[in-house]
C-alpha cells in the first residue's frame, strides 16, 4: 500500500485522519482529529491566525533597518560627510552591464513622464576588431562642487547642502527659464514642459537621510552604483587632470563628484558609440526673437545717434520721432517675447534674485533699464520743448545700457563653456547682427520720416542717408557673413571636435536653413544696398525707392532670425557616453 504523502499528496508532517477498521477510511468516532476537526479546517484555522501580509508586517515593524537593508548596506557609507566633505556617487564600470535597472527604478520611484530620465545608460566602444572594446555607463547628476546649474540660475531654484553636498532643485522656486539646461555640461537638468519647470536628480536625498539607498544603487543587480564619501580638496586636485570619462565634458568646468573605477585599461581611442553623430538642438525660438529684435533694438539707437551727427537740426527733428518710436517698438516687442519662453511667466518678477552670480539676472535688469530709458527717450523725442541736449543726453545714456544688455546677452552663452558659443564667436555674431539691423532699421525709419515729413527735406534726408547707410550696411553684413562662412573650415579637421560637428549640422540637417541665411543675408546686405547706390536707383521717385528699403530691412531681419537659428540647433559640444544613433 502506498504510504500516506502519495496517496494524499499531502506532507506526512500534517495530522493524517484514517479510519480504525476498513471502509471508507472516515475518522472514528472518539478520534483526537475527530474532535479538532478535519485537515481543510485546520489549514483554515491556521490561515486566519496569521496570513502572508501579517507575516510580513511583523516581519517589517520588527527590523530595526530599512527592508533589504543587507543587500545594500556596503553600498552606503559608514558615516554621514564631516567637514571638507560630500556624498557622491562611485560607479564601478566592471560591474556595469548596461541592463537599466536603476534607470526604471529612478523613473519609477520619482513618478517620471515617459520621456523623462534623471539617469541613463551610455556606451563607450573602442579597440580594434580583433580585440574589440565595449563598456557601458551609467550616468546622473554629478552634484558638482561648482555646480553650474546653481550659479547660472537666477531665481536661485538650485542649492546645495552645506552638509551633504547634494544639489537640489527647488521646484516651487523655478519659472521654467530653462537657463541650466544649457549650463550644465552633462546635460541633467530635464525641463518639463507640462509642469513648466526643470526637474533633475537629488540622490535621493530623503531615502538617504533615513538610511535608505537611492533607487539606482538599491535596484543595481550587480551592484555597480554606490554612495562614497568624498574629500572636496581631492576632488579638486583630481579635476585639474582633466580625466573624467572619454569625450565626456572637462571635469574642471564644474568639477563633479562622481568617480568611475575600473581595473581595466581602456583603449586610446575609446570613444562614446554616439561620438561621430551629428543631430541638431532645440531652436528657443522665444529666445531667437528676443535676441534679434533687442540687438535690433540697441542698433537702431545706436546707429541713429551716429547718424544724426551728420544731419543737420533740422533733418534730426524730422527724424528722430519715428526713428526712435520705431526702436523702442522693436524692445518692447522683443521683451514680451522672452516671457513666452518661461515655463511658469507669472513668476518673472523672481528674475532679480539672481543678480549677484547670473547672467540672466544681470541682462533682464539691464534690458529693463534700457527699455525705461528708451521710453523716456522717445517721450522727450515727440514732446514740443525739450532741450536739445537733454534729449541727446538721454539717447546716449540708452545707447549705454543698450550694449549693457547686449554684453549680458553674449556672457549668457559663454558661460555655457560651449566652443561654439565662445567670447569671440559670440561677440562678433552679436554685436554684427546689432549693426546690420540697426542700418537697415535707420534706413527704414529714414524712408517713413522723409515720406511724412515736409517734402522739402525729402531729397536732402534721403541724400544725406544713403550713401553713409548703404556703404556701412555693406560693410558690416560683408563681416558677418564671412566671419559665419568661416565656420566651415572645421570640415577639413580630422578630428571631430564639436565645431565640426556644427559644420556637419549646416551642411547636413540644417543645409536648407544655412542656405536660406546666406541668401537672404546676401540679398538685404550686398545686392539691395549696391541697387540703392547706384546712380539711376538714386534718381528714381521716392515711391521707387521706398518698397526697396523695405525689402531690404525684410530680408536683413529674416537673415538674422535664421542665423539665430542656427546659433541654437547647429550648437555641439562634449557629451557624456549615449548610446548608438541612427
Amino acid at each position: 500500500m502506498a504510504s500516506s504523502e502519495t496517496a494524499t499528496g499531502i506532507s506526512p508532517e500534517l495530522p493524517i485522519v484514517t479510519g480504525s477498521s476498513g471502509g471508507c477510511g472516515g475518522c472514528s468516532a472518539d478520534s483526537p482529529a475527530a474532535e479538532e476537526g478535519s485537515l481543510i479546517s485546520l489549514l483554515l484555522a491556521e490561515q486566519q491566525q496569521l496570513t502572508a501580509v501579517e507575516r510580513f508586517s511583523r516581519h517589517h515593524d520588527e527590523s530595526d533597518g530599512p527592508a533589504l537593508e543587507r543587500y545594500y548596506s556596503d553600498l552606503l557609507p559608514a558615516s554621514p560627510p564631516k567637514e571638507g566633505q560630500q556624498y557622491a556617487f562611485e560607479v564601478d564600470l566592471d560591474c556595469c552591464s548596461g541592463c537599466k535597472a536603476c534607470v526604471t527604478a529612478c523613473h519609477s520611484l520619482n513618478g517620471l513622464d515617459e520621456q523623462e530620465t534623471w539617469r541613463s545608460v551610455g556606451l563607450l566602444t573602442g579597440g580594434t576588431s580583433h580585440n574589440p572594446v565595449m563598456q557601458h555607463v551609467t550616468t546622473a547628476c554629478h552634484h558638482c562642487l561648482e555646480p553650474a546649474c546653481m550659479i547660472a540660475c537666477p531665481v536661485d531654484a538650485y542649492e546645495k547642502h552645506p552638509e551633504t553636498g547634494i544639489v537640489k532643485h527647488l521646484d516651487d522656486q523655478c519659472f521654467g527659464c530653462q537657463y541650466c539646461t544649457l549650463a550644465c555640461p552633462y546635460d541633467v537638468p530635464q525641463y518639463h514642459s507640462g509642469k513648466g519647470i526643470v526637474r533633475k536628480c537629488d540622490m535621493c536625498s530623503d531615502r538617504l537621510a533615513e538610511g535608505e539607498a537611492p533607487a539606482c544603487v538599491q535596484s543595481c543587480p550587480h551592484k555597480a552604483i554606490s554612495i562614497r564619501v568624498v574629500d572636496v580638496e581631492q576632488v579638486r586636485e583630481d579635476s585639474e587632470a582633466d580625466h573624467f570619462l572619454p569625450g565626456a565634458p572637462e571635469p574642471h568646468i564644474t568639477q563633479p563628484t562622481t568617480t568611475y573605477k575600473s581595473k581595466r585599461v581602456f583603449p586610446r581611442n575609446t570613444l562614446p558609440a554616439d561620438w561621430h553623430s551629428v543631430s541638431p538642438q532645440h531652436p528657443h525660438w522665444p529666445l531667437i526673437v528676443m535676441l534679434v529684435l533687442t540687438q535690433l533694438s540697441v542698433g537702431a539707437f545706436c546707429v541713429g545717434l551716429l547718424f544724426e551727427r551728420t544731419l543737420s537740426e533740422t533733418l534730426i527733428a524730422a527724424m528722430r520721432p519715428i526713428h526712435a518710436s520705431a526702436a523702442l517698438l522693436f524692445g518692447l516687442i522683443a521683451l514680451g517675447a522672452s516671457t513666452l519662453h518661461l515655463g511658469r511667466p507669472q513668476y518673472a518678477f523672481r528674475a532679480m534674485i539672481g543678480l549677484k552670480h547670473s547672467w540672466l539676472s544681470r541682462e533682464i535688469l539691464a534690458f529693463g533699464l534700457f527699455a525705461g530709458l528708451a521710453g523716456l527717450y522717445t517721450l522727450a523725442c515727440n514732446v514740443p520743448g525739450v532741450p536739445p541736449d537733454v534729449t541727446t543726453g538721454l539717447g546716449w545714456s540708452v545707447a549705454v545700457s543698450g550694449a549693457a544688455g547686449l554684453f549680458c546677452s553674449i556672457m549668457i552663452y559663454v558661460f555655457t563653456r560651449r566652443e561654439y558659443w565662445s567670447l569671440s564667436a559670440t561677440s562678433s555674431r552679436f554685436v554684427l547682427t546689432a549693426g546690420v539691423l540697426g542700418v537697415s532699421t535707420t534706413w527704414l525709419t529714414l524712408a517713413v520720416a522723409a515720406g511724412v515729413g515736409d517734402q522739402a527735406n525729402v531729397a536732402e534726408l534721403f541724400q544725406a542717408g544713403r550713401e553713409w547707410l548703404g556703404t556701412t550696411l555693406i560693410t558690416l553684413a560683408g563681416c558677418k557673413l564671412i566671419f559665419e562662412a568661416a565656420l566651415f573650415r572645421h570640415l577639413t579637421d580630422r578630428r571631430t571636435t564639436p565645431l565640426k560637428r556644427s559644420a556637419l549640422l549646416m551642411t547636413g540637417p540644417l543645409s536648407n536653413t544655412a542656405l536660406a541665411r546666406f541668401a537672404c543675408g546676401l540679398l538685404g546686405g550686398i545686392v539691395l544696398p549696391l541697387m540703392l547706390l547706384s546712380p539711376d536707383t538714386a534718381s528714381q521717385s521716392m515711391t521707387l525707392q521706398t518698397p526697396l528699403i523695405a525689402l531690404l530691412f525684410a530680408a536683413t531681419l529674416a537673415g538674422e532670425l535664421l542665423e539665430r537659428y542656427l546659433f541654437f540647433a547647429a550648437v555641439a559640444s562634449a557629451r557624456m557616453p549615449g548610446g548608438p544613433r541612427p
